[in-house]
């Protein structure tokens, strides 16, 4: 179903609330909202393009989750078409439904036309940095302490780490770029880094204030003075192929097990890590508030992308091939029981329903992987509302009407 033209943004500023369309894209949400407020923001994405609908149903993360937790967290109210064709808002659907899109997919269930959001507070002024550092720099050093650091320092800073392999004066070497946003201003950030990550080495000249939807141009690497109007542009990547994978680390990875990585990294080359640090208000949410479950206990998510333009089946494989390895390396280092993965990676290699509609067993395969324990409920609200299992596709939720089945909720 095509709901690119379904692009409203209608901002509420009595009670600081937005109804959205579900074919408006989060630099569309984010224009809107700085057209009214400067004080006023919204926990979601940093990539301008990507869909509001598939952001918030999957849980919708960015860099202001470690204050105020996901998107979906901030979901007050939507509208879906369900699989007989009425219209549901949030009281008609009710609270099992409303609870499943709400991190659980959204197309497993119906077409969720828009969504009433509740907008954050933001000081006028943020403070941005993007600190690089090498191997040859300590770089091995800063990425292990930041472990240690980044999901238990002032809830207010979230510090992603980008690691890539790059070459410097003809040798391969490891890059760890270290981009921030602090809810405050420099003077006060570089105190809280002096007190908690001395070891980054920041100091006034790498931070730059600035307003916080300015602060998303700079995020989405847009050069600094940037117009907000480039939030309007829907398109926003050059690349013609992308692969996500994603992972969930839960006990600091020691500085051998990191070298291990940079050898690997650098071995394959085209793989990149993002890793985005947890806690703060992301470790005082239940994990079972939201079908979203991947709350306290996780340090850190891994981000693993690779991008390229050339054509062709084998083409494709081979970059499928690098990011798998890398991945795979990775085993001995992440979450387990399951190996947790985030859904709005969409990664099929994880598991896929089989043809028609899929059975309990097969989704359990990556369901768990996703959802853990609230997958057994999101198959629960599936065959309440979609029991024909008219909404379908590869990782759709199943629906256990007549399959005999029933599941034992603890």
């Amino acid at each position: 179903m095509d709901m690119f033209m379904m692009r409203s943004v209608e901002v509420n500023m009595e009670d600081e609330t937005v109804w959205v369309d579900s074919g408006s894209t989060v630099g569309e949400l984010y224009h809107g909202v700085a057209e009214r407020s400067k004080v006023h923001g919204f926990p979601a994405g940093v990539c301008h393009s990507v869909g509001v609908a598939g952001h918030f149903s999957g849980g919708g993360y960015g860099n202001m989750m470690r204050r105020f937790g996901l998107s979906v967290d901030h979901v007050l109210d939507a509208v879906i078409v369900d699989a007989e064709g009425r219209v549901l808002d949030r009281e008609q659907m009710g609270e099992d439904l409303f609870w499943g899109i709400r991190g659980g997919g959204g197309a497993s269930f119906g077409v969720i036309v828009s969504w009433k959001i509740k907008l954050v507070p933001v000081p006028e002024v943020v403070t941005v940095f993007r600190v690089e550092k090498t191997l040859e720099q300590g770089a091995t050093d800063v990425v292990h302490r930041w472990q240690y650091v980044a999901d238990n320092i002032h809830h207010g800073l979230f510090i992603r780490v980008v690691l890539s392999s790059v070459k410097r004066k003809g040798q391969k070497t490891i890059r760890a770029k270290f981009n921030a946003l602090f809810l405050g201003n420099a003077r006060e950030l570089l105190r809280v880094m002096s007190d908690s990550f001395p070891e980054l080495g920041l100091v006034g000249e790498d931070c730059i204030e600035m307003s916080w939807i300015d602060s998303v141009l700079f995020w989405d690497n847009f050069p600094v003075g940037t117009s907000v109007e480039v939030l309007l542009q829907r398109h926003g990547t050059t690349e013609k192929f992308l692969k996500r994978k994603s992972d969930y680390v839960q006990q600091p990875i020691s500085k051998f097990g990191l070298e291990g990585i940079w050898n690997k990294m650098m071995e394959l080359e085209k793989p990149v890590l993002a890793l985005n640090p947890y806690g703060g208000r992301m470790g005082e949410i239940s994990e079972m508030e939201t079908p979203f479950p991947h709350r306290a206990g996780n340090l850190y998510k891994i981000q693993y992308s690779v991008n390229w333009k050339e054509e062709g089946e084998d083409v494709a494989n081979r970059y499928l091939d690098l990011i798998r390895g890398l991945y795979d390396y990775m085993t001995p280092y992440v979450s387990k029981s399951p190996r947790s993965s985030y859904l709005n990676y969409r990664d099929v290699d994880i598991g896929v329903n089989g043809p028609g509609n899929a059975t309990y067993e097969d989704a359990r395969v990556w369901g768990e992987k996703y959802f853990k324990r609230n997958f057994d409920r999101l198959v629960e609200v599936k065959t309440k509302v979609d029991p024909s299992n008219f909404f379908r596709y590869e990782q759709s939720i199943p629906s256990l009407a007549g399959s005999g089945l029933r599941i034992m909720s603890e």
